[in-house]
């Protein structure tokens, strides 16, 4: 299925974000013992269970609260740009905007340094705090924007544009996290510890997944077209996903099932959620589930985030095409944006074709990409700062003629 002009242009803008980090060498961050660090890229997590009502009523209120720092933080890209402010009473309004109950945290400290600088500009983020929700408020125009910690859902763009007659404006403003969870931690591709198979390219990954190919090639049905030998060569390909709609589902999909401006499709489902005999999908409710049902079937694969790697399953290393150098999610990779699914958060405001942009919004936005507001990223330790390549990718889409 086509997707409008705007939206498919979003999309590229992803795929360029996601490959416009600097690129180091991989390292792991996990405090586990020498044995596991000799046997596995990720080591297995601490399970982790979903959150009660109570406490998404309290986050709804109040934002998520802050998960502690991971041990090791990322040195702030030096190549960012640098902050030119305009004078300080240049700038005025009043706005309101929205924002993930992940990121009311950060969204009030960008703010509240922006407004520092331009102090006749007042910037509200008031609760409740959801995406889905602010969203929905953005197309009914009653917030000036929303930061979203994912990309929006198709029926968001679809809404807004029945509304407007074009897309949202959608930029990415910082990393997500490298294995927090809630926070957006990124996402990996595993597979049964048996299995022989160590790195697989994204379009590998869309011939096993996808029923459109958009990326090109034959179907793979088996772990030898793979690239497995021997006796696991014949062996079936199970898969195991999350049933759309599903913010890892939309993740996964557009950066590995679309391409060329192509939405791409899953192959169909197991309705009753066994395991299906050739390579169909397995379809889960929620990610809780995905790793242990990897460990338990040898012949799957599954993608999750690195917070709910509970089990001893491999995390494989990726690349986008056969032949690139292929990176293990290691905490190195996300935050230097190596690794392909490193994730991202977003600016989404309404900017319509042909127009210019709000003062006060693009300013904050030109603020946000710059090393000034990256340093508030790091400073709150939780999310990791965009890569240089990231913000000026970001600045171009900004800049871009409508």
């Amino acid at each position: 299925m086509k997707r409008t002009a705007r939206a498919l242009t979003a999309l590229a803008l992803t795929a360029v974000l996601a490959a416009a980090g600097t690129l180091t060498s991989m390292a792991d961050n996990s405090d586990h013992t020498a044995e596991n660090l000799a046997t596995w890229a990720v080591a297995p997590q601490k399970k982790v269970t979903p959150q009660t009502p109570e406490q998404d009523e309290y986050n709804k209120a109040n934002g998520r609260p802050l998960p502690a720092a991971e041990l090791l933080q990322p040195a702030l890209d030096p190549a960012l740009g640098t902050y030119r402010p305009k004078p300080k009473n240049s700038l005025r309004g009043d706005y309101r905007c929205g924002a993930s109950d992940v990121l009311a945290d950060l969204s009030k400290k960008w703010i509240k340094e922006f407004q520092q600088q331009y102090p006749q500009v007042h910037i509200s983020v008031n609760p409740p705090y959801a995406g889905s929700l602010g969203a929905l408020e953005l197309i009914k125009g009653n917030l000036d924007c929303v930061f979203v910690s994912r990309e929006l859902k198709p029926s968001d763009i679809d809404g807004f544009h029945d509304a407007f007659g074009y897309d949202p404006l959608s930029i990415p403003i910082s990393g997500g996290s490298y294995r927090h969870f809630g926070f957006l931690d990124s996402v990996g591709f595993i597979v049964n510890k048996d299995n022989p198979i160590d790195k697989l390219s994204l379009d590998q990954l869309d011939a096993a997944l996808s029923t459109t190919r958009n990326r090109g090639g034959e179907a793979a049905t088996t772990w030898g077209d793979l690239g497995a030998t021997g006796e696991w060569a014949d062996k079936p390909i199970h898969i195991v996903g999350l049933q759309p709609w599903n913010g890892f589902e939309e993740f996964v999909r557009q950066r590995v099932l679309n391409h060329n401006g192509e939405r791409g499709e899953w192959r169909p489902g197991a309705a009753d959620g066994s395991t299906p005999a050739d390579p169909a999908v397995r379809w889960e409710k929620t990610v809780f589930n995905i790793a242990k049902d990897v460990e338990e079937d040898p012949y799957a694969i599954g993608y999750t985030g690195l917070a709910y790697v509970d089990q001893p399953v491999k995390v494989i290393s990726l690349s986008d095409h056969a032949g690139d150098p292929a990176y293990a999610p290691t905490y190195e990779n996300v935050a230097s944006a190596a690794y392909p699914l490193s994730r991202l958060t977003y600016f989404n405001v309404n900017k319509r074709p042909g127009k210019q942009l709000d003062p006060v919004m693009e300013e904050l936005i030109r603020f946000i990409l710059s090393k000034r507001g990256q340093s508030v990223v790091g400073g709150q330790q939780v999310f990791l700062p965009l890569r240089s390549g990231q913000a000026k990718a970001g600045l171009d889409a900004l800049n871009a003629a409508p």
